[in-house]
């Protein structure tokens, strides 16, 4: 009410103003303007709008519509553009078709038109309108189409025809001078399946440039063809020509790795210039191939390096000289990682397991208490704390501790993937199925197509229960998940000699001992033989067996009730 009487007494103050100190009331500067209204069918920006909210809330087709009206209305060539995109996302192919007749109309000589007019043509069925563009593109300057050609083959439903363009496009000319040019397009013909194609320009790259990126690709599809020897007589020649080149060091070490040859992988990074990067991975392909002169030399070669022992370092340290076998030292480095840096946790997690082993469980469990009580929200780090505490338990003859602790670890995680699994595997262990059956029901439930998971429980059903068709069900996923997985095929072998199938359970049986022969695996294997009739082949198994492991349990138990 103070607002109302006090403006009025303004006007009031304002009327009583004499005649000759009058001013005029100021003209509102909005009156002047006429703002005609805009049809509902003409608003650009509304459809625009309507477009984009469809798009948020999934509904591809309806911002494909609602883009292509206000294309139809603007002449805004980039709003063209965006129609024909949405357009092709949501598969409507008239609307693709009209939103680049009005973009040709806008901007005709627009890089992106050709890309996206190449690929209707393509879908059409018209390679040779498709090609023009395509052509267009790969004669824009600094190789700038060929990013764009690549999407637009990729694309295609129709890989033959996609190569066979890309075969009449990477011309010398068209490839230009950059390396990097002829490498990328190599690798887009090896997408598309032209491998003769791939072959040449990889080839044609490393001769007319002889650079890093050539040869590693070239040694890269070398690979792919099955041709170890000649993958690795390349980079042995890349690193003549660039032998200072860290990453095509560190490329070559990991098609070494991939072939099995760890230990020169390690040798390869040893030469040159070293940082956290190599030396990390010198220590793991040196620790892979179990080689104890390479993993001393390294120790020895950080001892003494200069340069700043950071986290990272003094973690790295630990683990070289826990490889060593010298644990004091080992705890010694892990300790002295600092607690804000990102390896503590990895660190304090190795600092426990060697606590126990020199015989300091007690302090290692303290540790380990401590560590998930700091966790925070950091469900990785606490997970990686529980699952330590119970494998320290399991290994003292402490099962029923440990489960509990999987049990504690569980309330603090509910639904944890590897703390489920883990409790399970150890339930079986004790014999306690029903509880394992549960944790790994409970697990597909999260996680369907988890194969270890899958593996697991079919094992169980098929060794611990009668319900061999459920077993062999949840292996066949497995394995279809998971082919060349040795565990996975022992699983099949296994369940199929449950199921009296004793051919088909030796062949999977055998082939799982050939990928991986473990005491378990020699074990069913030699079970199988044994009831086929092949006593003392299935005691050379056995004896095969014990050689890797005298004290596995799975293995004695086998051996002690058929041999009795």
């Amino acid at each position: 009410m103070a607002v109302i009487l006090f403006g009025a007494a303004l006007l009031g103050g304002c009327a009583s103003l004499p005649a000759g100190r009058r001013t005029a009331a100021p003209a509102q500067p909005l009156r002047r303007l006429t703002v005609a209204p805009v049809a509902p069918g003409d608003d650009v920006l509304a459809m625009k709008l309507a477009g984009q909210f469809a798009l948020e809330s999934g509904d591809i087709a309806a911002a494909a519509r609602e883009f292509a009206q206000a294309a139809a209305r603007s002449d805004d060539a980039d709003l063209a553009n965006e129609a024909v995109e949405v357009a092709i996302a949501a598969k409507d192919w008239d609307l693709a078709r009209s939103g680049i007749a009005r973009w040709q109309q806008l901007r005709s000589h627009d890089p992106a038109l050709w890309q996206w007019r190449a690929r209707i043509a393509l879908h059409d069925g018209k390679p040779d309108h498709a090609f023009a563009d395509l052509q267009s593109l790969a004669h824009q300057p600094d190789a700038k189409g060929w990013s764009a050609i690549g999407r637009v083959l990729l694309a295609s439903e129709d890989k033959t025809q996609a190569g066979a363009l890309l075969r009449k496009l990477a011309t010398p000319e068209a490839l230009g001078k950059k390396s990097a040019t002829w490498v990328a397009v190599s690798e887009l013909a090896d997408h598309l399946g032209t491998k003769a194609l791939a072959d040449t320009l990889a080839k044609d790259a490393i001769a007319r440039f002889g650079d890093a990126p050539a040869y590693v690709w070239g040694a890269e599809l070398t690979l792919k063809g099955g041709d170890k020897p000649g993958a690795r007589a390349l980079f042995v020649e890349a690193l003549k020509r660039n032998a200072g080149d860290t990453h095509l060091r560190a490329a070559y070490a990991t098609v070494l790795g991939q072939m099995g040859d760890n230990a020169e992988a390690a040798r390869v990074l040893a030469i040159g210039k070293q940082d956290d990067y190599t030396y990390a991975a010198r220590a793991a392909y040196a620790a892979r191939a179990d080689a104890k002169p390479l993993i001393a030399a390294l120790y020895k070669e950080l001892l003494t390096a200069k340069t700043p022992r950071d986290g990272a370092r003094l973690n790295l340290l630990g683990e070289l000289a826990e490889l060593l076998e010298h644990k004091s030292a080992a705890l010694t480095w892990y300790e002295r990682v600092p607690a804000a840096d990102e390896h503590w946790p990895q660190a304090q997690l190795r600092a426990a397991l060697l606590l126990d082993q020199t015989g300091h469980t007690r302090q290692a469990l303290d540790l380990l208490h401590r560590l998930q009580a700091r966790s925070g929200d950091d469900d990785k780090q606490m997970g990686d704390a529980y699952l330590m505490e119970a494998e320290i338990l399991d290994r003292r003859r402490r099962g029923e501790q440990a489960i509990a602790v999987y049990d504690r670890g569980l309330h603090a995680l509910p639904d944890d993937p590897r703390l489920l699994y883990a409790r399970a595997l150890l339930n079986d262990d004790r014999d306690h199925v029903d509880a394992a059956v549960r944790d790994l029901r409970r697990l597909l439930a999260l996680q369907p197509d988890n194969a270890d998971a899958l593996n697991a429980l079919g094992y169980t059903l098929a060794d611990r229960t009668r319900d061999q068709a459920e077993a062999l069900t949840l292996i066949e996923k497995a394995l279809a998940l998971r082919p060349d997985e040795p565990a996975i095929i022992d699983s099949m072998g296994w369940v199929q000699y449950r199921l009296g199938h004793l051919k088909q359970a030796v062949e999977r049986l055998r082939t799982a001992y050939a990928k991986q022969p473990d005491p378990e695996i020699a074990a069913h294997l030699g079970e199988v033989l044994w009831v086929s009739g092949e006593k003392e082949a299935a005691r050379k198994i056995w004896a095969q067996g014990q050689k890797k492991d005298a004290k596995n349990k799975v293995l004695l138990e086998t051996i002690k009730r058929l041999e009795s």
